[in-house]
């Protein structure tokens, strides 16, 4: 028996999924369907592939509706203006009747006009025009050889390799956001509302008495040698609603960043942030400072790093959140009164370069993480060096 079409199928799928980048989406039960997506590329089409014995036109015809109506919903999903979807089907011969005015152009119903369907059949002894036209809609260069008879062990070798290949993708993606459990961020958010309290006890947190007393960054007593003043502020929160913003912030990128990257380096990152941003206060403002916004700015540090060495899994994924969480939070430092720009952005550098040094759990980049390391030292020693000498905080 003739496998033929069964393996055009599955070597096609494993094309695309081990040469290509697409991933599964969606795999039908009796595996004759599947859809492929790419979306950290929006060029790329979204692939419905279907293995189906085509007979009239009019079938076919339905089935691409179907198709155009499942990729709308899709389209809202994903938030876009219009969508584009590849729709291959594999079949040994092409349907009985006229079919080619079905498929010479994309199809986009008078409804749902924002998803448009280009279909592509893969038919023995057509194959050559199927594999032009799939490389032509999809920008890449798509082929394989299909010579000689294939029994169904050749079929179940290259689904099981395709298979095999897009579960172990999967795997890793879910390794990278799973190292670790959170942990510190729930001590940290602790330690934060302990010291409040304390705060509170002691006179209130808006009380800049009790602040410098405590540990607020103040900086001629840092110049008189309180260097400690550096990393005390990271604990400390002016008022209710300054403590319960930055809990909530802390909760929600502290957990992510602590499951990328793991306990130990989330502490470096947070508490390095945390300093980074001290000391750019120290520098660029002579103002009473508290919070650990510096040190929760250095968690968006450590994905934008994510998002450097992963950058399809980053915009796949949370990078546009991350990116736009940013950038509202910039826009509100630099636009409303008594928010510590300078800590902020600090601790953004600061977690950072942090993440460079410690960089992923079991993927060590030595030569990296000493540069990083090297730069680090150089800046914060600079920056040291800057303040101190600077007359105005005298």
């Amino acid at each position: 028996m003739n496998n033929q079409d069964d393996f055009v199928f599955w070597s096609l799928t494993k094309s695309l999924i081990c040469e290509q980048g697409y991933r599964v989406v969606q795999l039908f039960e009796n595996q004759k369907e599947l859809w492929l997506e790419k979306l950290e590329n929006k060029k790329a089409p979204i692939i419905r592939m279907l293995r189906q014995d085509l007979d009239w036109s009019n079938s076919m015809q339905r089935d691409i509706e179907i198709v155009a109506s499942n990729g709308e919903r899709i389209r809202k999903q994903l938030g876009r203006n219009e969508l584009n979807v590849l729709n291959v089907y594999v079949s040994p011969y092409p349907p009985v009747d006229e079919y080619e005015f079905r498929i010479n152009r994309p199809y986009a119903s008078p409804e749902i006009s924002k998803t448009t369907v280009e279909t592509v059949l893969m038919s023995r002894q057509q194959y050559q025009p199927g594999f032009i036209r799939l490389s032509e809609v999809t920008g890449i260069p798509i082929h394989f050889s299909i010579e000689g008879n294939f029994l169904l062990e050749d079929v179940e070798k290259v689904k099981q390799d395709a298979l095999d290949y897009a579960v172990k993708e999967i795997n890793i993606e879910k390794a990278l956001f799973n190292f670790g459990k959170p942990l510190f961020t729930y001590v940290f958010i602790l330690i934060q509302v302990a010291v409040f309290l304390f705060l509170e006890a002691k006179g209130g947190s808006t009380n800049s008495m009790v602040l410098i007393r405590y540990g607020a960054k103040f900086n001629p007593l840092i110049m008189d040698g309180e260097w400690w003043r550096f990393i005390t502020p990271i604990f400390l929160h002016i008022g209710f609603m300054h403590l319960a913003m930055n809990s909530l912030a802390l909760y929600y990128l502290g957990t992510t960043v602590e499951r990328i990257y793991g306990n130990a380096r989330f502490i470096m990152i947070y508490l390095f942030a945390g300093i980074s941003g001290s000391i750019a206060s120290f520098i660029f403002n002579i103002h009473i400072s508290a919070g650990a916004s510096g040190a929760i700015f250095g968690c968006f540090g450590a994905l934008l790093y994510f998002g450097t060495n992963y950058p399809k899994l980053f915009f796949r994924t949370m990078g546009k959140n991350v990116l736009a969480i940013l950038l509202i939070n910039l826009v509100f430092d630099f636009t409303a009164s008594g928010i510590d720009n300078a800590a902020h952005l600090g601790g953004l550098a600061g977690g950072f370069l942090a993440t460079g040094i410690v960089h992923f759990p079991k993927r060590k980049k030595p030569l990296l993480q000493i540069l990083f390391l090297i730069f680090s030292v150089a800046i914060i020693s600079a920056s040291l060096y800057y303040g101190f000498h600077n007359s105005s905080f005298k």
